[in-house]
C-alpha cells in the first residue's frame, strides 16, 4: 500500500522562471527506505517539503499529494505533526530546549500528551537510541553527531510513521555519520518506519534503501531498486552515476551485462565475475610523476600545543612539511589535531613548544596584513562563522571593502567569482537561507576574493554533492596551477584520494604515516577508499574508481 501518492507535482518559487518541480508523478510505499538523490539544486529538498504540509514552500504550485489514501491538505495539523516526522540538514536549527530530556519531551507535550505516556515513551526510545547517559546534560555539551541523533530520537517519541531526513549528515564527521545512518535503518527495519532520505553520502545509504529516486532540473529520471537505477543511469550516461558508491561507479565505466553491484561486497563478486579466466594486469603502467619541489612554504618543527595550561596536549612533537604549489590532505579522527593544527599555521592559537613557519618566517613574526593580504586564506569547517552581512553580495563586497579598487573593478571581481563558484543565481539570498553546499561555495568565493597564496581548507567538501567536488576541483588546480599551495583537512577519503598531491595520516597529536596519495592510500589496510578495499585482491595500487575501471579494461581486453 502506498503511504505517499504524488500526482503530476509541479511547482515554482515567487519570481523564478525555472520550476523548481517539474511534473514529479511517484509512489512511496508503506515500510519503503526511499533515498532521493541528485545535484544540488535539483528539486529534492523542495520535494520532501511538499511532503508536510507546514513545510511546503511558498510558490506557484498544481499537482496533488495523497498521504494515507487522503490529499495531504485535508489533513489535520496535529495528526500530521505525530504521524510525519521531519529531520533538517543543522542538528541547531531543530533543538528548541536546553536540556536532552526535555528536547525529548518537548514535541509529547506541545500535542497534550499526559505526563506517564511521557515518561513512558522517553525513556523507551532513550533506551532504543542508547543515549541514556546524555539524558540529564545540556544540548549545548553534545557534539554535532549527538545533536542529529537527539533531533532524531525527539521525532521518534512522537511515534511516526513517515520520516524524512533532508541530508541529515551534512554537517557531521564520518563516524558520526555513520552511526546516525544505521540508527536510520534500525528504525526502518525494527519499526517499520517509512523513510524517506536525501543525501550526498551514497556510499552507506545506497545500499540501505529499498527505492532510489534520481532526480535532475525538476524531474524524477528514475525511481527503482539501487540496482536497476544504477543500470539505467548508465545506459543514460547520466553524470549522476558520479554521485554513485564505488561499485556502481565502477561497474558504470565497464562494458559488462552483469548486474548493477551496490555495495562493496558486491563490487568484489562483481570484479571476481568479471576477472574470472583473464590474465590480470595488477599495476597501472606508468604512475604520473610528482614534479620535485624542495621549496617548502609550510612547515611545523617539533610543535606542542594545549588549549588550557593544565590540560592535555593535543598535538605531541608534530613534525610536518608542505612543498610550495602542491596540495596536502590531511586525514585521521575526529579530536587528533588537524584542525588544530590549521588554527596554528593561521596564527589563531600558538605553540607552547617548537616552530610554526610560513616562506621560512615564524607566524608570530608576521603582521595580519603580512599573513592575510594576499597570502593566507582560510576555510573554517563551519562557513557560518565567516557570515556577517544580509545578502550574499554585501557579505563579498564586504571581502573587497578595503582595497583600493574602483567600482567597476569590484563588480568584475564579484562577477568572476561567483560565475566560477556557481552562486552568481543566490547573489541576493540570505547566506543563512542557503543549503550547507551553498554556504561552502559562498564562504569558499569569500576567501577567494583574498587571492591568498596558501589556502588552508576544514573540510570543505562537506555537502557538496559529487558533480560540484568536481567543479570544484577544477578551481583548485587552477588555483595550484597559478603557485597556490593548498592544505586540506578533510575526512573525504575518496575526494583526497583523487585529487591531492600528499597525504599524511594524523593520529593522537601526530602525523604517523605520509607520502604520495597513491602510496598512502595502497599501503594503507583500513584507511583507504572504497575502490581499494573492492579491488586489493586483484590489483597492487589502484586506489580511485578510475584506476580500477582502467586496469579491468586492460585486464578484459
Amino acid at each position: 500500500m502506498e503511504i505517499y501518492k504524488i500526482k503530476h507535482l509541479t511547482f515554482s518559487y515567487p519570481e523564478k522562471e525555472h520550476k523548481a518541480l517539474d511534473d514529479v508523478s511517484i509512489d512511496i510505499k508503506r515500510g519503503d527506505f526511499t533515498a532521493i538523490i541528485g545535484k544540488s539544486g535539483c528539486g529534492k529538498t523542495t520535494l520532501i517539503r511538499h511532503l508536510k504540509t507546514i513545510l511546503t514552500p511558498h510558490g506557484e504550485r498544481s499537482g496533488e499529494i495523497f498521504f494515507k489514501g487522503n490529499l495531504l491538505g485535508s489533513i489535520d495539523l496535529r495528526t500530521e505533526a505525530g504521524k510525519i516526522g521531519f529531520v533538517s540538514q543543522n542538528p541547531d536549527n531543530q533543538i528548541v530546549t536546553d536540556k536532552v530530556w526535555h528536547e525529548l519531551a518537548f514535541g509529547l507535550e506541545s500535542l497534550g500528551i499526559d505526563n506517564k505516556t511521557i515518561r513512558l515513551r522517553v525513556g523507551e526510545m532513550a533506551s532504543f537510541f542508547g543515549i541514556q547517559n546524555l539524558f540529564l546534560k545540556s544540548v549545548n555539551e553534545l557534539s554535532g553527531g549527538q545533536k542529529q541523533l537527539l533531533n532524531l530520537a525527539s521525532i521518534m517519541v512522537m511515534q511516526p510513521e513517515v520520516l524524512i531526513l533532508d541530508e541529515p549528515t551534512s554537517q557531521l564527521d564520518p563516524i558520526a555519520a555513520a552511526e546516525f545512518l544505521e540508527a536510520v535503518k534500525k528504525i526502518n527495519t525494527e519499526l517499520g518506519v517509512t523513510i524517506i532520505l536525501t543525501e550526498h553520502r551514497l556510499e552507506e545509504v545506497i545500499p540501505m534503501a529499498d527505492k532510489v529516486i534520481a532526480m535532475e532540473n525538476g524531474k524524477v529520471i528514475v525511481h527503482n531498486t539501487p540496482v536497476l537505477v544504477g543500470e539505467s543511469l548508465k545506459i543514460l550516461k547520466n553524470d549522476l552515476t558520479q554521485s554513485l558508491p564505488s561499485a556502481m561507479q565502477i561497474f558504470s565505466g565497464l562494458p559488462t551485462n552483469a548486474d548493477c553491484p551496490v555495495s562493496v561486497r558486491d563490487g568484489r563478486n562483481f570484479l571476481d565475475q568479471l576477472l574470472s579466466g583473464k590474465s590480470i594486469k595488477v599495476k597501472i603502467e606508468q604512475e604520473k610523476k610528482l614534479v620535485k619541489n624542495d621549496e617548502t612554504i609550510i612547515e611545523l618543527r617539533d610543535v606542542w600545543f594545549k588549549y588550557e595550561k593544565n590540560g592535555v596536549d593535543i598535538l605531541k612533537g608534530l613534525n610536518l612539511k608542505v612543498p610550495k604549489g602542491k596540495f596536502y590532505g590531511l586525514l585521521g579522527g575526529n579530536g587528533t589535531g588537524k584542525s588544530t593544527t590549521l588554527s596554528l599555521i593561521a596564527g589563531i592559537n600558538k605553540a607552547y613548544r617548537g616552530k610554526v613557519l610560513l616562506n621560512g618566517k615564524p607566524v608570530t613574526k608576521h603582521t595580519n596584513n603580512e599573513l592575510y593580504q594576499h597570502n593566507l586564506g582560510v576555510l573554517p569547517q563551519n562557513p557560518q562563522s565567516l557570515f556577517v552581512k544580509k545578502t550574499v553580495e554585501l557579505e563579498l563586497l564586504y571581502m573587497l571593502k578595503d582595497r583600493k579598487l574602483s567600482k567597476e573593478e569590484v563588480l568584475q571581481k564579484i562577477s568572476d567569482v561567483t560565475k566560477l563558484i556557481e552562486i552568481d543565481h543566490l547573489l541576493q539570498s540570505h547566506p543563512y537561507d542557503l543549503s550547507g553546499g551553498e554556504q561552502q561555495r559562498t564562504a569558499l568565493a569569500k576567501i577567494l576574493l583574498l587571492e591568498p597564496k596558501i589556502l588552508l581548507l576544514d573540510e570543505p567538501t562537506k555537502g557538496l554533492d559529487n558533480c560540484f567536488k568536481e567543479k570544484f576541483t577544477n578551481i583548485l588546480n587552477k588555483l595550484k596551477m597559478s603557485g597556490v599551495t593548498i592544505l586540506m583537512v578533510s575526512h573525504d577519503l575518496e575526494f583526497c584520494a583523487k585529487y591531492t598531491d600528499y597525504c599524511g595520516l594524523f593520529f593522537n597529536g601526530n602525523i604517523i604515516s605520509e607520502g604520495t596519495t597513491k602510496t598512502f592510500f595502497s599501503g594503507n589496510s583500513f584507511y583507504t577508499t572504497a575502490a581499494n578495499r573492492i579491488s586489493r585482491h586483484y590489483f597492487e595500487d589502484a586506489i580511485t574508481n578510475e584506476d580500477v575501471i582502467a586496469l579491468c579494461k586492460m585486464s578484459i581486453q
